[in-house]
Parts: structure tokens; sequence; C-alpha cells
């Protein structure tokens, strides 16, 4: 469908919800949207982000499973089960089958519309209040949450990426930088590296933000991960309402990045450290616009592609798992050059 949206202080007033509160934007003929922004991504913005390959070169945007090597730390860590097919008749072995369980925030990630909620009203997007029995289900068939499987509806994401590779810039402009800092990029920062990489934003843009964050991490035991963690003090986009402002103004897709949370921890407000739970850009991307968030990305291999060919935009396909009621999944995600 063809998506017309209004800027950020245009949109419509909702009940007990601050400005800029997207729920019912999407909706069509009474049906409540469970996909948010992606509906940005029609079949003319897939043709025209087609248009950016030019190479013919795909890489892959997939931190391994398991990369984060703290037991604990993240969530639940890799357990990889590899098991031999054997006959037990003839004692035959032939071949191999394994099982995987994990955390699906334990590495490269997109985060639903479920996984974190408007702290104020306790609502997920477009005013649902999702529970543990409504998503543990076998079937999508009656479930109107806005879980990540929902996307498999639609043909998963398939558009333009954008990359702002701010790792590369400032190395380029000797900008004192570190992952593992509250370095905090402002929209005015984005719009420099945007310049400075001579790219421009188009709606429905899959914005693709590298700070190296899983490359140094990717370089660490599981000891030394601990301890450049440990501060809870990550590099990321500023968590204020002038960012959500910037975002929702920009009509991206979706955002991801290669550190935790593509916002910077801990959140802050008026130079205040606030608990974990009141990340600002989670509670408006996720929770208002229904703008998924994608972390932990592996961008280094794209990072020297496109410095090497001086483009920075691709087509960007990613394909999570069908898992009923999915809060979360590993991206599988592609950028084609």
């Amino acid at each position: 469908m063809a998506v017309k949206l209004p800027t950020f202080d245009e949109l419509p007033a909702v009940e007990g919800m601050p400005q800029g509160c997207a729920w019912g934007v999407f909706d069509q003929d009474g049906e409540k949207d469970v996909y948010g922004t992606l509906n940005l991504l029609t079949p003319e913005t897939v043709k025209a982000a087609a248009e950016e390959v030019q190479d013919g070169i795909s890489i892959s945007l997939n931190w391994p499973i398991g990369s984060i090597k703290m037991p604990g730390f993240f969530r639940k860590s890799l357990d990889h089960k590899v098991m031999k097919l054997e006959d037990h008749q003839s004692g035959l072995h032939y071949g191999f089958d394994d099982e995987v369980s994990f955390n699906t925030q334990a590495s490269s990630q997109w985060d639903s519309l479920c996984h974190f909620m408007h702290q104020p009203s306790g609502k997920a997007y477009n005013g649902v209040y999702p529970t543990v029995a409504d998503m543990e289900v076998s079937s999508k068939a009656n479930q109107k949450l806005p879980t990540i499987d929902h996307w498999h509806n639609r043909g998963c994401v398939a558009g333009r990426g954008v990359m702002i590779d701010f790792k590369s810039y400032a190395e380029a402009k000797g900008i004192d930088f570190s992952p593992f800092i509250d370095f905090r990029l402002s929209p005015a920062d984005i719009e420099a590296v945007a310049v400075y990489q001579g790219v421009t934003f188009r709606p429905g843009d899959i914005l693709i933000i590298r700070f190296g964050m899983t490359e140094a991490l990717g370089n660490m035991t599981g000891e030394e991960q601990a301890a450049a963690m440990s501060s809870i003090k990550y590099c990321g986009l500023e968590g204020t309402v002038d960012m959500a402002r910037w975002l929702w103004n920009n009509h991206f897709a979706a955002v991801a990045s290669d550190n935790v949370a593509v916002e910077a921890m801990p959140p802050m407000a008026n130079g205040e450290v606030l608990p974990l739970t009141n990340l600002i850009l989670h509670q408006w991307c996720l929770g208002l616009f229904g703008m998924p968030l994608g972390e932990l990305w592996d961008l280094k291999e794209l990072s020297e592609k496109c410095n090497e060919k001086k483009r920075y935009a691709f087509l960007l396909t990613s394909s999570p798992l069908n898992v009923p009621g999915g809060v979360g999944s590993p991206p599988n995600a592609l950028a084609i050059l």
C-alpha cells in the first residue's frame, strides 16, 4: 500500500499517550496493525532498493550465535548438540543431526514490537497488552500481537539499507571514541556522517549504524568481554525525544546497529542516570512507533566493502525465525551491493 506519514508533531493524539504516538496510523479496515514501520517496505520501495545492487556482492550481517562467551551475562548462552545418525540394526553411521538452544537476544537480533513496552502505560505497539500465554502459542492464526513471526506474512524484510559508519568516520576525524563508553550520537552527528559519506536518506530506508562493538567483543575472551561490559556504559544513539522525532520524521522502516541496544546505555534524562528499564528509544521505536530495532549485527565486512566502493546504500534482506509468538530472532540478514 502507498503510505504517506504525518510528521512526529502531526501524529494524531492518542488518549493517555505522549505526542508522537503512532498507534492506529497503519491500521486498515478496522484491523489492528502488527507490522509498524515495516509497512513502508512497499513493492515500489523494494524495487527502488534493488537498483542499489551494482556488483552482485552479498555480505552476511550475522554475528555467530554464541559469540557472547559469558554464560549467564547475556541471557541463555548457545547450547549446540550434535547427534550421529546410525542404523541400529547394521550399526552404519550415515550422517548427523543437531539441535540448538539459545536466547534470541544473545547475538545478532531483531527486537519484535512486543519486546519492550511503553513503561508508563504498560502497553506494547498499537496499544496491546502482551502476556506470556499470548505468545507461547503453537500457531499465529488467531494471535494478533505484533510478534516477529507475522513478518513472514508480508515477505519479511527487503529494502534499501543505508550504513552510517561512525567508527570509520571517528577514525578519519580523530574523534576519541570507544564502543565501551556512553558516547551518545545525536541527529546532527548522524547527518554529518551522511554528508561525509555522500549518502541521503529516503522514506522506507533501513538505517544501519556501525560503532565497532561486535568487532571488539569478537576479539576478546569471555573474561575480557565481561570486564569490557561490566560498567554497563555503551556507545549508541542518544536516547532522547529529539532523536525519536528525527527517526520518525526520516520515516525509517527499521534501525539496526552493532552495539547492545542501538541507543547508548545507561539511559539518561536531564543529566540523571535512569534505570535500564527506562530505555528511551526502545519505548519510542518499539512501543510507540512500531519501528523494529536490530542489535549486535556484524558490520565489519560491510564497512570494508562500502569504504572500498565509496557507496553506503545497498539492498538489505532479512528473514527472521518463523516461531509462532516469537519475541526476537537472529536477523538472517544480507547486504547486497
